[in-house]
This record gives C-alpha cells, sequence and structure tokens, in this order.
C-alpha cells in the first residue's frame, strides 16, 4: 500500500476513461522513446508499459512510491528515475516524448525545464491545473495570456484536449483539470537571438499594465519607442510581434 502526500501535491488519477483518453493522445504521432512524469501510484503507468518497442522511463520523487511500483510492475525495475523531475539529467540522448499527471505545484516549472531540452522534446501531453492548461494555450488578446503562453507557443503547437473533472482524482483536487498536448512547430521561430527573446517577453509582461513604450524603454532607442507598436500592451501581442521586435531592440 502506500500513503497520499499533499505536501508532493499528490492527486492519483482513477477514472479509466480519462486514462485512457490520455494514452491514446499518443497516437499522433510515433515515438521511441516515452518518459513519465510523476507516476504515482501507476494509473497511467499500467498502461504506458503496455506500448510495444519502446524505450520508458517514469521520473518519481517519493521514494515510497517507487517502492510501490516496483512490486506491482517488476517490469519497472531499472526504469524509474528516483529524483524530482527538475533535478534530473535529460533523460534520453535521443528524441523523447514526455507525458505525465504534472504535480500541480511545480508544473510551470516542469514546462519551462523542457525548453531547455526542447530540441529533444518533439511532443508534450501533459494533465494540469486548468488554469495552466489554459493559459499555456491561451491566444494573444485573452486576459490569461502571459510569459508560459509566449514561451510555449513559439516553439510548439497547443491543443488544448479536454476537461478532467475533481471527482477523477483520489483525493479531488479543489480545481478543475486540463489535458494539452503540445508539438514542436517544424518552422523555428526567427528571432534576434533566444536571449533577446527571453528578455523582452519577460520584461514586457513583468509591467503588463503599462503599455510597451514604458514597459520596453530601457529596451529600445526612443526612436524606435514612437512607433505604434509601442502604445499596445503585452497581451495584445502574438508571438510573432515579439519575435519581429527583438530584431529592433538596442542589445
Amino acid at each position: 500500500m502506500y500513503t497520499l502526500k499533499k505536501s508532493l501535491g499528490q492527486h492519483f488519477l482513477k477514472n479509466e476513461s480519462i486514462i485512457q483518453k490520455i494514452v491514446e493522445s499518443l497516437s499522433s504521432h510515433s515515438f521511441n522513446n516515452l518518459v513519465e512524469v510523476g507516476p504515482g501510484a501507476g494509473a497511467l503507468t499500467k498502461e504506458l508499459i503496455k506500448i510495444k518497442d519502446i524505450n520508458f522511463l517514469a521520473v518519481e520523487l517519493d521514494e515510497e512510491k517507487v517502492v510501490y511500483l516496483k512490486n506491482q510492475y517488476p517490469i519497472l525495475a531499472d526504469k524509474i528515475i528516483s529524483k524530482s523531475f527538475l533535478d534530473i539529467e535529460m533523460p534520453f540522448n535521443e528524441p523523447f516524448t514526455v507525458i505525465g499527471n504534472f504535480p500541480y505545484n511545480i508544473s510551470t516549472q516542469i514546462l519551462f525545464k523542457i525548453l531547455d531540452w526542447k530540441e529533444s522534446v518533439p511532443v508534450i501531453i501533459g494533465m494540469f491545473q486548468k488554469e495552466v492548461a489554459e493559459r499555456v494555450a491561451s491566444p494573444s488578446g485573452s486576459k490569461v495570456y502571459g510569459v508560459i503562453s509566449v514561451f510555449m507557443q513559439a516553439y510548439y503547437d497547443v491543443e488544448y484536449l479536454f476537461d478532467v473533472a475533481p471527482d477523477c482524482f483520489n483525493p479531488p483536487p479543489k480545481v478543475m483539470s486540463g489535458v494539452i498536448r503540445l508539438t514542436k512547430k517544424q518552422t523555428p521561430l526567427v528571432v534576434k537571438s533566444e536571449r533577446a527573446f527571453w528578455v523582452l517577453v519577460k520584461t514586457a509582461f513583468n509591467q503588463r499594465r503599462k503599455t510597451l513604450r514604458n514597459a520596453l524603454k530601457g529596451q529600445f532607442s526612443p526612436e524606435e519607442l514612437q512607433k505604434d507598436i509601442f502604445n499596445r500592451r503585452a497581451e495584445t501581442l502574438s508571438v510573432e510581434e515579439f519575435a519581429s521586435l527583438t530584431f529592433f531592440m538596442k542589445s
């Protein structure tokens, strides 16, 4: 048996139809290597290990769950990385897909970690708190569009797949959940530099209530700041508009 640990944000999926829908969402592409984040008690894992001809790894911080999983599914004996996902090295030297019921308390950090490996991660399928899933998938102009929206959409096409109700979990969380699929863009975003893009987006949203002219005055010359685009606020700019602006930054 095992215990549920609130400190680790553990809410274990128990609804079999939702489990099947998440696993089926993998069928949109082919893959050889698969990493599951936060397998917990193995609700998804028990289905993922049935997929033939792939290399599978799971990343689980909770040592109690690691022992439980290895006892329940002996095939996992050498397939679990017993660390926080935020602390691991890249798990495969070849491209790999990431899937999981992401721990809600670090789900955004997990996405930023995956961005470091984006050249090796063609697809991400994750369950998040609905608010976070919507933010990642949100288009420009939405009140929830922000830094994570721009950064993920700069490199991935994001699909909001479906909602998951609290009663699908044990224990039920106090919020709705949502599953999204991120697929690596085939055409790279054209920017002055990745560093310039990240600095621009973070600076713009750091003062999102201000116009870009005020929020970004340290990044552009006074002449550039006279352009009409700087009358707007960060949440109104598309990913492509942010990318275009990088070429006019002072450094």
